[in-house]
């Protein structure tokens, strides 16, 4: 049974890895697509629209595979957690519900319109095209998010006599104090990824002497929205975040911190190697008394460390959440250091001309995913051993009748499947960067064409 139940963890985190690498992008994007958009309208300047329908295109490609990923990855609660989908569905499938219903199809019928309907909606119908498709977008987030709140900390819902989780409390299952702050910080890590990415292509751009007006275009606007998403990111939403944890998950946060006893002062840890055998932090590199004030207030606050809890409450993969929060930590200080150095060298006038913060931006691209991927990591393998924190533990999850064997095959399945999709989601993109913008100089020679304003 331990061997079927790890084989069903691998592979809902494999699915919601590399599905969550296409969500990120399009939350981030759509906000900057609203960025263009209101560009255009203020400004009445054509480069900006012919901007956002590139940025479009990108996101369309990334849209779809998207969805496609994301269909099986619902089915899975099915497949591989029925019981938790038997004891849970009653309270998680509102939002799920919800998330399909409301936001996907807000999203998906807007953007159709964004794509193909630019002349009939005219300038301000296809401002609001972009608008609605950005709030369908992070409504979606929202939904899923308060799904994984709910699990993190549970709120609004009763058991019956049967053991059944039913929901109590509509609003307590959507506001609940835990969503608020995990959602503002994972719109804010999407934000980032959607900023890394324009601001490399718009420097990919500068580099090679190509589409040069679209090069600043893309990366100021990535700088800009960047530089404000990555402070935001430390506080207040990682750092409130990090309060939660404190006080409803504290177990959670010495495993974080690599904190195996209880201090008075407890230091924060930059570096180091956690030996769980031992209980011990090897070669630490730390700040004396600094978690204690972080977390508390006070330099000589009480941090419950790994000790002061039974081991069956223990994480059950510390090292690997202690390291998965340490890089998403790490990369976090990264964008604050590369986007205000960058919007800097923006407000000089001498970001475009600097090939060396041009190149940062560029190689920049992958570490947003990487520390979007860190971060659900943490809060997933921090939950551990619950799947429902307090109510149910994930060996009680998953599908009795679903054995090891299965769920080897579809895995197998869907690595080399998704090894397809990935692929050929890199080659259209790849092709839609290297086609580039429509340029000034072709459309300048067209007639023009009269499009509607109202």
């Amino acid at each position: 049974m331990e061997q079927a139940l790890n084989v069903h963890r691998l592979h809902f985190a494999f699915t919601i890895t590399f599905h969550y690498i296409f969500p990120q992008l399009t939350m981030g994007l759509a906000l900057l697509l609203v960025y263009l958009k209101t560009k255009a309208l203020r400004t009445n300047d054509e480069h900006y629209n012919r901007a956002a329908r590139f940025w479009a295109r990108i996101f369309g490609i990334n849209f779809a595979v998207g969805v496609v990923t994301g269909i099986p990855m619902e089915f899975q609660f099915g497949t591989n957690w029925a019981a938790f989908s038997r004891a849970a569905g009653g309270v998680i499938g509102q939002t799920l519900a919800m998330e399909g219903v409301f936001s996907f199809f807000l999203e998906s019928s807007f953007l159709g319109l964004f794509l193909f309907g630019e002349k009939r909606l005219g300038r301000i119908g296809h401002w609001w095209a972009a608008f609605l498709v950005w709030l369908g977008s992070w409504l979606s987030g929202y939904f899923i998010v308060a799904t994984n709140a709910w699990m993190q900390y549970p709120t609004g819902h009763r058991v019956d006599a049967h053991g059944q989780i039913e929901l109590a409390s509509f609003w307590s299952l959507l506001v609940n104090k835990w969503v608020f702050w995990q959602y503002a910080h994972t719109m804010l890590g999407a934000v980032q990824t959607g900023c890394f990415v324009m601001a490399a292509v718009g420097a990919f751009y500068l580099l090679t002497k190509r589409h040069e007006p679209y090069g600043k275009t893309f990366v100021k606007g990535g700088v800009l929205v960047g530089a404000v998403a990555a402070m935001l990111q430390l506080f207040p939403t990682g750092d409130a975040q990090g309060k939660l944890i404190a006080d409803h998950q504290p177990v959670t946060l010495a495993a974080m911190e690599g904190l195996f006893e209880t201090q008075s002062g407890a230091p924060l840890v930059i570096i180091g190697q956690p030996d769980v055998e031992k209980r011990r932090l090897d070669n630490p590199v730390q700040i004396p008394s600094m978690l204690s004030f972080l977390t508390y207030r006070r330099w000589t606050a009480r941090v419950r460390g790994l000790d002061e809890f039974p081991v069956d409450q223990w994480p059950d993969t510390i090292a690997l959440l202690y390291y998965s929060y340490h890089v998403m930590v790490g990369l976090g200080t990264i964008f604050i250091a590369v986007m205000v150095l960058a919007a800097l060298l923006l407000w000089r006038g001498k970001l475009y001309d600097s090939n060396a913060m041009l190149w940062a931006l560029m190689l920049c691209v992958p570490l947003p995913y990487i520390a979007n991927t860190a971060g659900w990591m943490t809060a997933e393998l921090g939950r551990q051993p619950w799947l429902i924190y307090g109510l149910m533990r994930t060996a009680h999850g998953v599908s009795p009748k679903v054995g090891v064997g299965n769920a080897w095959f579809t895995l197998i399945g869907f690595m080399g499947l998704y090894t397809v999709l990935g692929i050929l989601w890199l080659f259209l993109v790849y092709r839609e960067i290297e086609d580039g913008p429509e340029s000034e100089e072709v459309l300048h020679s067209e007639p023009a064409v009269a499009v509607p304003t109202g």
